[in-house]
């Protein structure tokens, strides 16, 4: 199945405003379906469909795959390019869109996230799910390789941020591969990398979540303020110093003297 062709066929343009980036090596996206270990078994959700070639390899493996689109003038592609996979559902939908409840009707049961996310939707996909009450297991994104290496940096380092500590809060993530930019067409300027997550909302037993994620971002917002308290931390301390448990801790004291 020669995808460039078929977009050819159906007069597809690539939407700048939307990421497009599309993967046609078969090799590659078997190996991203095998990073994210989709079994027989498992529900696959994926993120964009684009043309669908991941949409098809994870079709292969999964017991049935929910596809979202936002782009409607896909379908006609997606018509032929998934013609012959019965155990896939395309949502012509936007799931940044969707309430809980709405993709609980299409999807269900417990599943896994996989997708080609367009870089500029990354951050917001993955809280999206990290935060919801959706029963995700895991996720496995393939994204830019500078927001990949931001989401998993230690504490202390230029890289942590807010979003480091909500992702390692709630989930376990490993970068499995690097893909460089000429296996996507059209070629984005930067590379990518595959990073995989374990969701574990009980990892650290955190009381209530949104007051965490409150005290998280205050702590990054103003980075120049120093946090000290029954903590026993440094007097002089700032937020990205801090590893996750010890921002478990904090929002855990601050919450119990405002409670008082």
């Amino acid at each position: 199945m020669e995808i460039r062709e078929i977009l050819k066929k159906h007069n597809f343009r690539f939407n700048k405003a939307l990421g497009q980036n599309f993967i046609t090596d078969v090799n590659l996206l078997n190996a991203i379906a095998d990073d994210a270990e989709v079994g027989k078994e498992d529900i696959a959700v994926e993120i964009g469909t684009g043309a669908g070639t991941l949409t098809r390899v994870l079709a292969d493996k999964a017991r049935h795959v929910y596809t979202f689109e936002v782009d409607r003038s896909l379908k006609p592609v997606l018509d032929e390019t998934l013609a012959d996979k019965d155990n896939v559902t395309v949502v012509f939908s936007d799931v940044l869109k969707m309430r809980d409840e709405e993709i609980e009707n299409i999807v269900s049961g417990p599943f896994k996230v996989v997708a080609n996310l367009p870089y500029y939707i990354t951050t917001p996909v993955l809280t999206r799910f990290l935060e919801s009450s959706l029963p995700v297991t895991e996720m496995t994104l393939l994204m830019q390789k500078e927001v990949a290496e931001r989401l998993t940096a230690k504490s202390g380092t230029a890289e942590y941020g807010a979003i480091t500590v909500g992702v390692e809060a709630f989930s376990d993530a490993v970068v499995t591969r690097t893909v460089g930019r000429s296996n996507f067409f059209p070629v984005p300027k930067v590379d990518s990398a595959l990073l995989r997550l374990a969701v574990n909302k009980n990892k650290y037993k955190i009381a209530d979540e949104k007051f965490f994620r409150k005290t998280v971002k205050c702590a990054f917002l103003w980075r120049r303020k120093t946090l000290a308290s029954e903590c026993n931390f440094d007097s002089m301390i700032r937020g990205e110093k801090l590893s996750v448990k010890e921002f478990v801790l904090l929002s855990s004291v601050i919450r119990k003297y405002l409670k008082k």
